[in-house]
């Protein structure tokens, strides 16, 4: 796969994500899964950037993944570090579009959760991702014989119910809207001849 076209694919599907996070989850105070969803965490509650503590908790991943899945982490460490980088230089957005667009806090988390799949998707077509998670889910799948999506799943719903206790009720449920959202548009967008 050509360089260039690689590059390009990391850097439109990093924008599209981090809109979805910065213009549409982060006004209302609702997560993602995997490790997106760790740093919206750290954001709402300590105001630290959500990219920075992206990057911060994939470095033990990645480093497993350098060891046990090498090739996995030749194909994500960029998406990861490109796709963290926009969503904190996006940030600002976040005041710009609550301050001039209302909108539902349940569509908001449909549109967020299209566009993080739409990025996400994007990046999968041209074998890369943001890694994170995924590579977590890979790695406990070795240990547990579980099925990798179901470990994504568990790993996804640990962090949103989380989010549902240090939050409400709601952000648990808008939560797994996002989620719901961003995984079908994902499944749609790696299919062949799509997106």
């Amino acid at each position: 796969m050509p360089f260039f076209s690689k590059a390009l694919a990391i850097i439109i599907g990093s924008f599209i994500l981090a809109i979805g996070i910065d213009v549409f989850l982060s006004p209302i105070e609702v997560l993602d899964g995997g490790f997106i969803g760790i740093g919206l965490i750290f954001k709402y509650l300590w105001g630290i950037k959500a990219g920075l503590t992206i990057i911060m908790f994939s470095i033990p991943v990645l480093i497993l993944g350098w060891f046990k899945y090498r090739n996995y982490f030749y194909n994500s460490v960029h998406g990861m570090l490109i796709s963290s980088f926009m969503i904190d230089l996006l940030q600002p957005l976040e005041y710009y579009f609550a301050s001039y667009v209302q909108i539902s806090p349940l569509l908001s988390s449909i549109i967020g959760g299209a566009f993080i799949g739409l990025g996400i998707g994007i990046m999968l077509r041209y074998e890369t991702s943001t890694g994170g998670a995924d590579l977590l889910a890979q790695f406990l799948t070795s240990i547990f014989h579980i099925n990798v999506g179901v470990m994504i799943f568990i790993i996804d719903a640990i962090i949103i119910s989380l989010g549902g206790l240090l939050f409400s009720s709601e952000t648990f449920f808008l939560s797994g809207v996002t989620i719901t959202a961003g995984g079908v548009v994902t499944s749609l967008c790696t299919l062949k001849h799509t997106c």
